[in-house]
C-alpha cells in the first residue's frame, strides 16, 4: 500500500456542465504521488466526463486541476504528454495495419518530440530499445511484428497501455482498462498495474467496472454517482460504505447492509 503523501493531481470543486445538465458538481479528489487510485461508479455516474476533464478534452464549467503543483485545468490537450501524463482510450485508438512494435513506437515518439511517421521510419536506437522493453513487461515480445488488428482483444489492450507508457509518464490514466477482459488477462494487468506502481513510481488514476481489479489493486477509491462524489477511501472502506451498496445494488441492500453491521 502506497504511503499517504501531498496530492500528485489535485481536483478542486470540478464542475462540468452540459447546457443545463450538470454531469459533475463540485468534485474533489486528491491524487496520492506513487499510487493507484481509482474512480468508480454506476454507469453515468460522471466518471468518463471527470476523466475526460483531467485528460483535458472537456474544459471544467467551474473548479481546478493541478498536476504535481502545476495549474492544467485550461491546458490543451495536446501539451499533457510533454508534462509526463498519459492515458488509454476505453475505445481502442490502434493503427490497425501497423505492427504492434510501430504502435508502441508512435507513443514514444512524443517523448522524443519526433513526428511519428519519423520515428518509424528511423527507429533511433535507444527509442526501439525502450519499445522492445515495454513489449516484454506487457506480454507482447512474440507479437512485435504482428499487426494489431489482427490481434486478440486483450492483446490490443495491452498494445494500447504499452503505448501510453512509451512516453515515460509520471501520471497515467487508464479508461476501463479491464473491460472485457477475461480473468488471466485481468491477473496480468493487476501484475502490471503494481509493477508500475512499486519498481516505476508511476502514478494511476483510473476508471474501471470490474471491481475484481480495482479492489486488489487500488491505494484509494472515489465513488461518484450522479456526478458527485458519495464516498471515498481504501478498498475495505468503500466496500462495507452503505451510500456505495445503494448505488449499486439499491436502497434495501444498503439497509440490510447498515442492519447486519448494527
Amino acid at each position: 500500500m502506497a504511503a499517504e503523501s501531498a496530492p500528485f493531481l489535485n481536483v478542486e470543486g470540478l464542475t462540468i456542465r452540459f447546457g443545463g445538465l450538470t454531469a459533475v458538481g463540485g468534485l474533489d479528489m486528491a491524487v496520492a504521488k506513487g499510487s493507484i487510485h481509482a474512480l468508480i461508479g454506476p454507469n453515468g455516474a460522471g466518471k468518463s466526463t471527470t476523466f475526460n476533464c483531467i485528460s483535458r478534452f472537456y474544459t471544467p464549467s467551474a473548479g481546478r486541476i493541478t498536476y504535481d503543483g502545476r495549474d492544467i485545468t485550461r491546458m490543451p490537450a495536446r501539451e499533457m504528454a510533454g508534462l509526463g501524463i498519459a492515458r488509454s482510450f476505453q475505445n481502442l485508438e490502434l493503427f490497425g495495419e501497423l505492427t504492434v512494435f510501430e504502435n508502441v513506437l508512435i507513443g514514444a515518439h512524443v517523448h522524443a518530440g519526433r513526428s511519428w511517421r519519423d520515428a518509424i521510419s528511423a527507429r533511433p536506437r535507444g527509442i526501439a530499445e525502450h519499445v522492445d522493453e515495454l513489449l516484454e513487461r506487457t506480454g507482447l515480445t512474440s507479437y512485435a511484428q504482428t499487426k494489431a488488428r489482427n490481434l486478440d482483444f486483450g492483446h490490443q489492450k495491452m498494445v494500447e497501455i504499452a503505448r501510453a507508457l512509451a512516453i515515460r509518464p509520471k501520471l497515467l490514466l487508464l479508461d476501463e482498462p479491464a473491460a472485457g477482459l477475461r480473468n488471466r488477462e485481468i491477473a496480468a494487468l493487476d501484475r502490471l498495474l503494481c509493477e508500475l506502481r512499486e519498481r516505476d513510481g508511476i502514478t494511476i488514476l483510473l476508471v474501471e467496472h470490474v471491481m475484481q481489479l480495482v479492489m486488489s489493486i487500488s491505494d484509494k477509491i472515489t465513488v461518484l454517482s450522479f456526478g458527485t462524489k458519495i464516498a471515498e477511501g481504501t478498498a475495505a472502506e468503500v466496500r462495507a460504505h452503505p451510500a456505495v451498496i445503494e448505488a449499486y445494488l439499491g436502497r434495501d441492500a444498503a439497509t440490510a447492509g447498515e442492519a447486519n453491521h448494527g
